[in-house]
């Protein structure tokens, strides 16, 4: 569990460095599908759902 939990942290840095540099490279979006992966094997998984299933009905219920 700690090795999973230090790549993660390694792979979200990285994915920040990427996004913070401006050009998003096929080698940076790997990366980010990596953080993906690793993330939603982790004990994080279940919350990150949830506040994208809540972000997303918020988005839904807007009205132009």
């Amino acid at each position: 569990m700690a090795v999973s939990i230090s790549v993660v942290l390694l792979l979200l840095i990285l994915a920040v460095i990427f996004l913070r540099n401006g050009g998003l490279k096929i080698s940076h979006a790997l990366v980010c599908a990596l953080l993906g992966f690793l993330l939603a094997g982790t004990s994080m998984a279940p919350s990150i759902h949830n506040g994208v299933a809540a972000t997303a009905d918020v988005v839904s219920n807007l009205k132009p």
